[in-house]
């Protein structure tokens, strides 16, 4: 129980400065708006069934350019809570929140629940506009910060916490089915750490753009990749290209990886031409419409991507 109150406090506090209050009808399921399939999963799971949870981007969609469309901004200014990620790739939620977010009884960004990663260009990766200018002051925090199982320990008490806020009389229930979900969290995390120190070798090549930041800081795993996190680009330059092979030939890796939803075209070309294996690593952002319909969750993706670790550590 000591556990159980110490979490919620921390999940109330890390959102107390949303300013937001609360303003839940009993008669009504709470209505709860994501912008990222992880906090529609952790959200379904932690409300349980006195929640409706909707998932604003649709599946199988590419999420860093997705525009709400009128009938969104609708569903979002009549939410009881709405949980969205806060990055750069998600500008449009301001507008949103300048015009509708006094209507929104609970607000929070997942980004303030973490400390942030610095978006990161390492040696072969294919630099955008975006990065070009290496003089400018501006910092660019990577965004895919649900990717660590760590850091979504702390983002599922932070979901606790607004909708403990927006529906404080079931506060119990979502603090023990928080607990719940956290501790398996945690044996995801301890599975991914034996994968690691019971590997070959320490790096991870994705032929794909990289959003695993997080999930390599947390792990101590090297990476290189053909594009960064958020990038659009989707050929690579000859230099890129050469760079990846070179790096999966001289270190004789046996796996490089791709993304889900990607056309999977550059790990091909570097499989075809190292005799690697391509493998999907899923950094959960998105799901296509068939594993959202079958009811996919965030661990299932994960614990598939515990095996798919163990076979590029190999």
């Amino acid at each position: 129980m000591k556990r159980l109150l110490c979490g919620l406090l921390s999940a109330v506090l890390l959102l107390s400065l949303c300013g937001c209050t609360s303003a839940y009808q009993e008669s009504d399921k709470l209505q709860v708006v994501c912008t990222l399939f992880p906090y529609y999963d952790f959200a379904r799971v932690i409300g349980g069934n006195g929640v409706d949870v909707t998932l604003l981007a649709a599946p199988g969609k590419e999420t860093h350019s997705f525009e709400p469309t009128p009938l969104d901004m609708v569903r979002v200014s009549k939410a009881d809570v709405f949980l969205y990620n806060g990055g750069e790739s998600e500008q449009w939620v301001d507008d949103i929140l300048s015009s509708a977010g006094k209507d929104i009884p609970v607000t929070a960004a997942m980004m303030e629940l973490v400390e942030l990663e610095r978006e990161e260009i390492v040696e072969g990766m294919q630099v955008g506009e975006s990065h070009e200018d290496e003089d400018s002051d501006e910092i660019e925090y990577d965004e895919h910060i649900w990717t660590s199982p760590v850091l979504a320990q702390s983002i599922c008490w932070g979901i606790c916490g607004a909708l403990c806020k927006a529906d404080w009389e079931h506060a119990e229930d979502y603090v023990a089915r928080t607990d719940a979900y956290v501790a398996q969290l945690g044996e995801l995390d301890a599975a991914f750490r034996k994968v690691v120190e019971n590997g070959q070798r320490d790096t991870l090549v994705f032929g794909d753009r990289f959003p695993l930041l997080y999930f390599c800081k947390t792990y101590d795993l090297n990476y290189r990749a053909a594009f960064h996190g958020c990038a659009g680009d989707t050929e690579p330059s000859l230099a890129t290209l050469k760079f990846l092979i070179d790096k999966v030939n001289d270190e004789q890796i046996p796996v490089v990886y791709t993304i889900e939803l990607s056309s999977q075209k550059v790990a091909q070309a570097i499989a075809e031409t190292t005799g690697a294996k391509v493998v999907t690593f899923h950094s959960c952002q998105q799901v296509s419409r068939k594993d959202f319909d079958n009811g996919v969750t965030y661990l299932d993706l994960m614990w598939g991507n515990v095996d798919a670790l163990k076979e590029g550590l190999s």
